[in-house]
Order: C-alpha cells, then sequence, then structure tokens
C-alpha cells in the first residue's frame, strides 16, 4: 500500500486526560477579564524531559506570578505525581521559556528557563534533585530582562552545549503606559495593554560553554547582538543549509523575524530577509510567535512553520536544501484559519503515516475581545493538520477528537510519547488554568520508531544530529533540538512513523563531532537506543 493512501485511512481522535493523569494545578499568568501590563499576555512554556532516566517523559510546567513551576514525576500508565518541592524547582516569578540539554555532559538531562527578571540554570544531579546554579554557572545579568525563547545549541560542535537567549523587550511596570493611553494601547477600539509596538527593544543573547560549567556571554562578538529593533519570542535552531553548522531563527513580534547562519569558529551573520524568512510573501513582517521546522515533504530539507496573529495567515516557508526559502502557506493549504491568534506548535506524524502533520494550538491576548462579540476569541480550540504526502495539508480539526474542540487562553507546547507505545502525546499550558495533555483514545495502524541518541565525541543529549531515515523509497529527516515551539521543549529522541513498513531498511546519522554513522534493517515498532561511534553498526 502507497503511504498516501496509507495515511488517509488512519482516524484520529485526542482526548484531554489532564485530570485523570493529576495535572489539576492551575498556573496564573495575569488577569482572566483585563490585562493591564502586556508581561500578562504572553504566557509560558512546557517541557517533556526524562530527568531521571527511567524511559518515562516527566512533564515541567512554567507559572507566571502568583504560582511555582512545577515538575510531575511520570508514575507509568498515564499518571503524574508532583515532585517540585522533593526534587528542589520551587520558584517565583514571571517564567517565560524553558530548555533542556545536558550541558555538563554528565548523562542526566538540565533546564534552563527564562524570566522577566532573572533567568535560572537548574543542575540536574544524578537524577535525584536540580540545584540553581546560574551564579556558578555565570549566568547571571546586570538588570532585569524580558528574557523569553532559549536554546541548548553546540555552535561550534565542540562537545559542549551553548545557550541562546532571545529577548523580547525592555519592560518596567513603573514607566510601562496604561490600557488606552496612547495608539499602541487599543486594539480594535478597545484600550488594551500596551505593546509591542511603542515599548522599547532589546537584544539577544549568546552564551558561550567554557567547558568547566561555567558560560561566557558572546553577544557581541558573535554578532548575535548586532541586530536591533525586534521583538524576539521563540527559538528554533537548525542547520537550514546544510553545512554541518547549526542556525538559529528566532520569530519576531511585528518586526521582521531572524535568521543568524553560522559562519563558523564562534560568528554568526543575520540573514532572514536575504534567505526569505523575514517576512510573509506580501513584505509584511508577521506577529510571530511558535515555532517548528520539519521535512514535511518527503525530503531532507528543514522547513520552516510558523504561528501569528489573528487576521494573519500562519506561515510555511519551503526549504529549497540551501537555507534559502519560498513562504508556501497558501499553496499548502495553509490559509483558511485567519481569526486564530496561534502560540504551541509543532510537526508531529499522529497517525504514524510516514508524513507529519501540524498542530497548534491558540488563545487571544487580550481578554477584552470577547466583549466585541465577534469571530475572535480569548479561548479558542487548537487546529490539527493532516499531511497529505503531496506538499499539502487538509484542516481535520472538527474529527481529530473532544480535545480539539476545547476551548482554552494556550500558550507553550510540548510534543512526546509519554507511555513509550509509538502515539505521540501533546502537552499544553494554557493561562491561569490547569494544563492540557492530550492523547490518542485509539492506537494508529501505522509502524513506528523512537530513536534515543546519545552523543560520546558530541554533547551527551546529540542535540544538533541529523538524522534520515528510509523505509523502501520513503525517506524521512529530523535534527535533535533543544527548545522550539512557543517557549517550550519536547522529547529529545526522535519519532519517526513508518506507515505500513515493518521495518527500517537504513538509519543515518551525522553527529555533531563529523562522525557519520549508519545503522541497516532496524525493526519497526520500538525504541532504539543509539550511541554515537565510528564503528559499523549492525542490527
Amino acid at each position: 500500500m502507497k503511504l498516501l493512501a496509507f495515511a488517509l485511512l488512519a482516524t484520529v481522535s485526542f482526548r484531554n486526560i489532564a485530570v485523570e493523569a493529576g495535572l489539576k494545578d492551575k498556573f496564573p499568568n495575569g488577569g482572566t477579564v483585563s490585562k493591564q501590563f502586556i508581561i500578562e499576555t504572553t504566557g509560558s512554556g512546557i517541557a517533556f524531559i526524562d530527568y531521571d532516566n527511567d524511559g518515562l517523559l516527566d512533564l515541567f510546567v512554567l507559572s507566571g506570578d502568583g504560582g511555582t513551576n512545577r515538575l510531575y514525576h511520570n508514575e507509568g500508565h498515564d499518571k503524574f505525581r508532583d515532585v517540585t518541592s522533593e526534587i528542589g524547582l520551587t520558584s517565583s516569578g514571571w517564567a517565560q521559556g524553558v530548555c533542556a540539554g545536558d550541558y555538563d555532559n554528565d548523562g542526566f538531562t538540565d533546564l534552563f528557563v527564562t524570566y522577566w527578571g532573572a533567568n535560572h540554570l537548574y543542575r540536574n544531579i544524578g537524577g535525584k534533585r536540580f540545584s540553581d546554579v546560574t551564579s556558578t554557572a555565570r549566568l547571571t545579568q546586570d538588570r532585569t530582562r524580558y528574557n523569553t525563547g532559549c536554546a541548548f545549541v553546540d555552535i561550534d560542535n565542540d562537545g559542549h552545549l551553548d545557550l541562546f537567549v532571545a529577548n523580547y523587550l525592555k519592560f518596567d511596570p513603573a514607566t510601562t503606559p496604561r490600557p488606552g493611553s496612547n495608539p499602541y494601547c487599543f486594539y480594535r477600539s478597545i484600550a488594551v495593554a500596551c505593546g509591542p509596538r511603542g515599548l522599547p527593544f532589546d537584544r539577544n543573547i549568546l552564551y558561550r560553554n567554557n567547558g568547566d560549567g561555567t558560560f561566557s556571554d558572546i553577544s557581541q562578538s558573535s554578532g548575535i547582538a548586532a541586530p536591533f529593533g525586534h521583538y524576539g519570542l521563540s527559538v528554533l535552531t537548525a542547520d537550514v543549509n546544510k553545512d554541518g553548522l547549526p542556525d538559529i531563527y528566532v520569530a519576531c513580534d511585528q518586526t521582521p523575524s531572524l535568521l543568524y547562519i553560522n559562519q563558523g569558529h564562534g560568528k554568526f551573520e543575520e540573514e532572514g530577509v536575504l534567505r526569505g524568512v523575514a517576512f510573509d510573501q506580501n513584505g509584511k513582517a508577521m506577529s510571530g510567535m511558535g515555532l517548528d521546522a520539519a521535512s514535511y515533504d518527503g525530503k531532507t530539507n528543514l522547513s520552516i512553520f510558523r504561528t501569528n496573529f489573528s487576521d494573519e495567515f500562519e506561515t510555511l516557508y519551503r526549504n529549497h536544501g540551501d537555507g534559502n526559502f519560498d513562504e508556501v502557506t497558501l499553496d499548502a493549504g495553509l490559509g483558511h484559519n485567519t481569526s486564530y491568534v496561534g502560540w504551541g506548535t509543532g510537526f508531529l506524524d499522529f497517525d504514524n503515516s510516514g508524513w507529519p502533520g501540524i498542530a497548534l494550538f491558540n488563545g487571544h491576548v487580550f481578554p477584552e475581545v470577547e466583549g466585541l462579540h465577534i469571530d475572535v476569541h480569548y479561548k479558542d480550540h487548537a487546529i490539527l493538520y493532516r499531511n497529505t504526502g503531496e506538499g499539502k495539508f487538509i484542516d481535520i480539526t472538527k474529527s481529530a477528537g473532544p480535545a480539539f474542540s476545547e476551548v482554552h487562553s494556550s500558550r507553550g507546547a510540548a510534543f512526546g510519547d509519554i507511555d513509550n507505545d509509538g502515539a505521540v502525546e501533546i502537552a499544553v499550558n494554557n493561562q491561569t488554568e490547569s494544563p492540557s495533555l492530550l492523547k490518542q483514545s485509539t492506537l494508529q495502524p501505522g509502524h513506528w520508531t523512537l530513536l534515543k541518541l546519545t552523543g560520546t565525541r558530541s554533547n551527551r543529549s546529540a542535540i544538533g544530529a541529523r538524522v534520515t531515515v528510509s523505509t523502501g523509497e520513503h525517506v524521512q529527516y529530523q535534527e535533535v533540538r533543544s527548545g522550539g515551539s512557543y517557549l517550550s521543549q519536547s522529547d529529545l529522541r526522535l519519532h519517526f512513523g513508518l506507515g505500513p513498513a515493518r521495518h527500517i531498511d537504513r538509519i543515518e546519522i551525522d553527529w555533531p563531532s563529523g562522525i557519520h554513522q549508519s545503522l541497516t534493517n532496524q525493526p519497526a515498532d520500538r525504541i532504539l537506543d543509539i550511541n554515537e561511534t565510528i564503528s559499523p553498526s549492525k542490527p
């Protein structure tokens, strides 16, 4: 059976299992009837990580002011237990983004959390507890900053994870205008929280890992701090031009988005306009929020999907293969949903067809819009697109199950297989509510594989590893990455749907160290643990 025909046979039904899973805590993020400041609108991320290496994904949920971030241990059988206090992650303040990676290569995944205020690096101590090592790692900041998206990324492939942090704008409640104070403080003639237009810009940050547990700020010398006049939110790392060096894309709000091309030797050039990913096809700067990248069209090129504001299209940039892009949103069938404000998003092969679809989660920034009684809502439903396998997507939201009819003001979203059954679950951080946990009611008929990569010469988390999976004539391509979606962290393992294929013909891995590794005739429907090695691998 052809993969395309196989994909269209599957039925999909997601339900929200958060309550029965034990995820009942609410996470405050400003007002629910009105919001006075922009800090209340941007929301927070969410993360899937296996912090204790027991093979099950745990869940880390960020909170705005008035609550604490919470870590939930995966107990198995779709149950989670709050371990925040016992593991040392109780916090306060306006948490924004989260990214994960083993920055010290000790075999345990660490967490970095961004804030309006001061960021925190939490070192994982043997899977037993987390220690705040921000100061000793030299990651403190000399002023209050509106830090947003982040990603661990090995910019020079030396085996040590560096750290990129996006910054949104300069915000001080004491000096920020109040709703209705100036033309930037209205939405459809109603007074709302001011910004981002009219608020001061800030610059993005890059920290180099010194290999001794400390970092150095190289934002200026690397070229990362050079661009000015951008409101940076989400971060996506990907080797877009296939030169073996990771590049960095930043979705920016109402300003041109940024694509930092890695020049090697710790240097970057910003080339978003030149490469076609700064604007939409009409040359307009969009209100970019969420990000993901995938080889959605059966080629080994990473194309970029971005969520935007209401009255804007979502944006799909198709990669030619050399890091130059065309905006193909309308041609791909993604131009129908324009009344939503999109945030967390991801490519995921929810039907294990071998063709990744797209999920995106929505919610307006202004609760006041409910008083307008129009088609724009503060709380709204998510959207699910199926990949037809012909370069196009179709909206299957209405038939995707009860979870896709629930309404929330959603922000961060993370993707991962919580029970290792080959079906990807989705965790969503909802403003001033408990999180959602979306799980399929029945397993899909397609086969699958989960690849857990461990670096030896490369960084232990294998972040930046590039993987090609071949089944017959069908080829899929992914990278291991930190951060992404909207201020969130998905499973570091790579999930591939295989459709009707009962085995994998070939797995090709290009490690950040430069080592190329090949495995042939691998079994389907299981997790494959792959360690970086020079020696030829056998099934």
